[in-house]
């Protein structure tokens, strides 16, 4: 694959790592539904601004406009509004290392996917070895069983699977505009969101400026720009490839909550990170073909 792409996957992973510093500061103020709503929203609209300024033309089959909401519901909607849930009782950088796993479960869901990207030995060693650091990361919480940062977990995790679904799923728009696909698909979880946060959190009240400048940053540079980076990648690089990023989103999240946020990390959760950090290696596969290559 060349270097561009690795860079561009590299600025999505540092972008993202981002969105989990965001998600913190904003639910001081809002509720995770109004977060995954607001985020929509403002990425909708620059995606319009963008697609008109460039003057693309829209498809005409209504079908993929219905496939596209499924894949705004799955993408958008579910995780954007788990992940600051999850950052209620978690810090903001380890629910960033648990959105790591999403190589892991890419792994799975691309072996069942029709025509999806089997997995080789290193993979599937990849993935067992993220599950067990993701047991080590979630051990001091495992006594809560499913309330508080038990739950927690759970929903951060249940994204990763979302966005694996997605990553595959993604791949029947590859002869579509990426502008269209993330405009559309945007659009269709704003109108998904907005009104299921009025009837569950009501009417958000902002009343700080840095709710304001993590709604933007969150809507603007890890929802609109990234993802119309996304899918014009995506066909180019491959849903394994692309899921990558997570190697640079979690060192990013982990790096602003400790300096922005002040969040300590228990003796636990660097040895889960470094697991699954070795689950990744082994994922991409390249450092394992050189270490095997090696002795001959």
């Amino acid at each position: 694959m060349p270097i561009r792409y690795w860079a561009l996957i590299i600025g999505l992973g540092a972008i993202w790592g981002c969105s989990f510093l965001f998600n913190a500061i904003l639910i001081r103020e809002i509720s995770p539904l109004w977060v995954s709503a607001g985020r929509v929203t403002i990425g909708a609209i620059i995606c319009w601004l963008f697609f008109l300024g460039t003057r693309r033309p829209l498809p005409t089959d209504w079908r993929l406009y219905a496939q596209l909401v499924v894949l705004g519901i799955l993408n958008y909607a579910i995780p954007f509004a788990l992940f600051p849930f999850a950052e209620q009782h978690l810090a903001s950088g380890i629910v960033g290392v648990i959105n790591g796993m999403t190589p892991m479960t890419t792994v799975i869901v691309s072996q069942l996917w029709p025509g999806g990207e089997k997995a080789s030995w290193n993979k599937v060693a990849g993935v067992l070895i993220g599950f067990l650091g993701a047991f080590i990361l979630a051990l001091p919480s495992l006594g809560a069983g499913l309330s508080g940062q038990g739950l927690a977990y759970l929903a951060a995790f249940v994204a990763t699977c979302c966005y694996a679904l997605t990553l595959n799923y993604a791949r029947r728009f590859k002869a579509v505009d990426s502008t269209v696909v993330a405009s559309s698909s945007l659009t269709a979880a704003a109108l998904i969101m907005i009104p299921v946060a009025l009837i569950f959190s009501g009417v958000p009240v902002i009343t700080k400026i840095e709710t304001w400048g993590a709604l933007f940053g969150i809507g603007v540079f890890s929802t609109s720009f990234s993802f119309l980076l996304v899918y014009w990648l995506l066909p180019k690089v491959g849903a394994t490839n692309l899921s990558l990023n997570t190697f640079i989103t979690q060192i990013s999240a982990i790096l602003l909550g400790v300096l922005v946020l002040q969040e300590s990390l228990r003796v636990e959760h660097i040895i889960g990170i470094v697991v699954i950090f070795v689950g990744l290696v082994f994922i991409d596969g390249r450092l394992v073909k050189r270490l095997r290559r090696a002795p001959a």
